[in-house]
């Protein structure tokens, strides 16, 4: 396997608050290719930031994240990587925002680390209509770039 870069698996951001997955890549460990990607996650506003390193995503997780932008493009509230091995991040639309005239779909995100420092982060993160296939393009990127149970 070649090396490559960090690539976002979610990238939800405007021009005040944000929230990113980023992968960082395979584990690495004793094998080179042990099933998991090491992510970090980053939620950033201008009162808070936060940050969780080394979470690991499974193939059922990449798996659930795709079932999670199904109910998501039809307008539903999701629930992801709430299995208690991870920060389980929550996305609930919450309808239509106006932004210097122009009408922005409205999300609110929160990232709770139940696993670890039992903390939470909420933010609203206004998006275009196209979000939701922007973060499958991303979702496939992340597969092109490793393949689970390939090699």
């Amino acid at each position: 396997m070649t090396e490559r870069g960090p690539v976002d698996l979610i990238h939800l951001a405007d021009e005040e608050n944000s929230m990113v997955v980023r992968v960082a890549g395979p584990t690495t460990g004793v094998l080179p290719w042990d099933g998991c990607l090491d992510v970090d996650i980053v939620v950033a506003s201008e009162f808070a930031k936060g940050h969780l390193a080394e979470v690991c995503l499974l193939p059922e997780d990449l798996d659930d994240w795709a079932k999670a932008l199904e109910l998501l493009a039809v307008g539903q509230p999701v629930r992801w990587m709430d299995d208690g091995r991870n920060p389980e991040i929550r996305i609930t639309p919450e309808g239509p925002y106006i932004s210097r005239g122009e009408v922005l779909n409205a999300i609110e995100v929160v990232v709770r680390d139940t696993a670890v420092s039992l903390t939470s982060v909420c933010v609203l993160v206004r998006l275009p209509d196209d979000w939701v296939d922007a973060q499958r393009l991303r979702l496939a990127q992340v597969r092109a770039a490793w393949p689970f149970g390939q090699g």
